[in-house]
């Protein structure tokens, strides 16, 4: 089994019990794969970022345990040591979990987004929070306006919600 599988299947354990949070990691990190290699990363950049994607919510529990609530900076403050862990646990390399945990630390801030990995980490997620969060039309369209920045994941959420473009 590759080391991404192993990771999904420590997240869905991670995770056990709530199957919300599980579908969402795996739609995100379906979209993040597709959106990265439709827009050609490099099998590094894609690595890491297929890595994030399936963590990058891994924040939530324990902002829940510390403070009763989940909102994205203390899943931002609480995310990045479980991801560590889990990733020291599965022998991924040094600069991947850095980077991992800096996009964990990152993906609910939308300003100086550096990176490809980053920008699809935040596209990603912002296609499946605006279908399970049942946004309005209005509300897709100012996502699109502000969020989205490559061609796939603007083409994917002009299909997806059928908005213009």
């Amino acid at each position: 089994m590759d080391l991404t599988n192993k990771l999904i299947e420590e997240m869905i354990s991670y995770n056990r019990g709530d199957a919300k949070r599980i579908q969402h990691f795996i739609k995100v990190y379906s979209f993040a794969k597709l959106i990265g290699e439709t827009e050609d990363l490099s099998p590094a950049e894609l690595f890491v970022l297929e890595t994030a994607a399936v963590v990058h919510d891994i924040g939530i529990k324990p902002s829940e345990a510390k403070y009763g609530r989940c909102d994205g900076k203390l899943q931002e403050q609480e995310g990045p040591e479980p991801a560590r862990e889990l990733l020291e646990k599965l022998g991924y390399e040094k600069t991947v979990i850095e980077r991992v945990c800096y996009l964990v630390a990152h993906h609910h801030t939308y300003e100086n987004v550096e990176g490809m990995d980053y920008r699809i980490l935040l596209e990603a997620d912002f296609l499946v929070n605006l279908y399970e969060d049942g946004s309005s039309k209005e509300g897709v369209q100012r996502a699109y306006e502000k969020i989205f920045v490559t061609e796939t994941g603007k083409h994917i959420c002009r299909e997806m919600f059928g908005i213009e473009g």
